[in-house]
């Protein structure tokens, strides 16, 4: 049996600009990190006592005696890629899906760690991250960019460079004391709203040539926002500030950005004191953050004493494997020779 465990993420800066039509030909970079809310993906060999060889839980259960039948496309796709048969995976998570924190791709990443895993083989970050790339864009079809499997694969807080060879993965250099605060001054809230990340890509068309303008001042937000965290004699606010001007820029993208729901709900964070914040993920629904002053929290918390608040810390370690009893497996047609 595998149990593998990995965090989702949180954008900051530079979203959109990670569309593999986009960043190809005019480059690109987000700033994110993972954080201390995680999904986990338990994978074992399926006994034979069944009238179905594969069996999955998550949101339904599913039970099938053919790979091709299964009706969840990432599993179905990684299944046939990794060659994996009569298996037993079951997935949760400390948050809901389809909410802004790139929770179908640590789903990706996971669940291929615990099939390279269940195989006793390692796959490093880069072949994970890399391998859920290609499961979810290219085997599945879904429009998306590349930040999310990126960040859930190699976890941390990093600066992320796309260009037309990939992509390279730099960790941001902060202080501990910075980074802490930075950390503190970060207030998340459930808006309650969820929707498919792909669904919200293909209504905004991220990557044509009118969003181009707007896509290449969100990129050099990147490094005006790198520059507040590693440079410690500049005021940690500005981070707030750029939040508010990116999240004022990235509406301007698509209609599906935001909603009249959503941008109220921003508007009252500002109003109770906010410096700035943005919704996570592709627009829509989810999850918003806020960039708040210690003495303006509690103002911030009242006014949104209707959402959720989620606390959360920074984390470092991406997808772990944090279970691995491995498992003699000799598939069925070699058995019946």
């Amino acid at each position: 049996m595998i149990i593998t465990k990995t965090p989702f993420r949180m954008s900051f800066f530079g979203g959109g600009t990670d569309m593999e039509n986009y960043f190809r030909e005019n480059g690109g970079a987000v700033l994110s990190t993972s954080f201390d809310k995680y999904c986990y993906v338990t994978v074992r060999h399926l006994p034979r006592f069944f009238d179905y060889s594969t069996e999955l839980s998550y949101s339904r259960i599913e039970r099938v005696t053919e790979v091709d039948d299964i009706n969840h496309p990432a599993v179905r796709e990684a299944m046939k890629m990794l060659d994996m048969h009569e298996i037993r995976l079951t997935y949760e998570a400390d948050l809901p899906a389809r909410s802004g924190l790139g929770t179908s791709s640590s789903f990706a990443v996971g669940m291929l760690n615990a099939f390279h895993a269940l195989k006793g083989k390692y796959a490093d970050k880069k072949k994970l991250a890399n391998e859920a790339i290609f499961l979810e864009r290219v085997l599945c079809n879904e429009a998306g960019g590349w930040q999310d499997q990126i960040a859930a694969s190699y976890g941390g807080f990093n600066r992320i460079n796309f260009n037309a060879d990939g992509y390279e993965v730099l960790p941001v250099i902060i202080s501990p004391e910075r980074k802490k605060q930075l950390n503190e001054n970060l207030m998340m809230f459930f808006t309650g709203f969820t929707r498919f990340s792909a669904a919200v890509q293909q209504a905004n068309h991220l990557g044509t040539k009118d969003k181009t303008a707007h896509l290449k001042e969100m990129y050099s937000l990147v490094d005006d926002a790198e520059k507040v965290l590693t440079d410690k004699n500049v005021n940690l606010d500005d981070f707030g500030r750029l939040l508010d001007h990116n999240w004022r820029l990235k509406r301007q993208i698509g209609s599906a950005v935001s909603t009249d729901s959503i941008d109220e709900l921003y508007e009252r964070g500002i109003q109770a004191g906010a410096i700035g914040g943005k919704l996570l993920g592709a627009g829509g629904g989810g999850f918003l953050v806020f960039y708040v002053q210690p003495e303006k929290k509690e103002a911030v918390k009242n006014t949104m004493k209707d959402l959720m608040y989620i606390p959360f810390k920074f984390e470092t370690s991406g997808t772990q494997v944090i279970h691995y009893t491995p498992e003699t497996y000799i598939p069925r047609d070699e058995e019946e020779v």
